[in-house]
């Protein structure tokens, strides 16, 4: 009969009968504790200030976006009123010019002066003496 099995070194392998009805099988259930209270708040405290702390921090780079679109949009004004400043130089100027003056007058009808005559105010005469 061992020869029947194969391998004599071997132990034979018995397959055991099932029988669904004669088992009863139990399962352990593992129930956990819940949280105390104090943990529950703990977590809840520790949520509500990474929540506080990621808005402040949201907020402040809003804050500084903004400070940086009004800095963009005053350089632009800047860059405008140095251009509209040059211009208004360069008007001055040319309205300044003596030629120009002389042209300006004939062109309206004024009179021209031969000779022009050089007049000083007297609050000027009062500070030359007091040098």
């Amino acid at each position: 009969m061992a020869y029947m099995h194969g391998n004599l070194a071997m132990k034979p392998n018995k397959r055991p009968e099932q029988n669904a009805s004669a088992q009863e099988s139990r399962k352990t259930v593992i129930r956990r504790k819940p949280l105390p209270v104090q943990e529950k708040l703990l977590y809840l405290f520790t949520v509500v200030v990474c929540v506080v702390t990621a808005s402040v921090i949201i907020f402040r780079y809003a804050e500084i976006y903004r400070m940086n679109l009004d800095i963009r949009e005053l350089t632009q004004r800047y860059e405008q009123l140095n251009v509209q400043i040059k211009e208004l130089e360069r008007k001055v100027e040319m309205l300044s010019d003596l030629n120009e003056i002389t042209e300006r007058r004939s062109s309206s009808g004024w009179c021209i002066r031969s000779s022009m005559t050089s007049f000083r105010w007297k609050s000027a005469n009062r500070r030359r003496a007091r040098r």
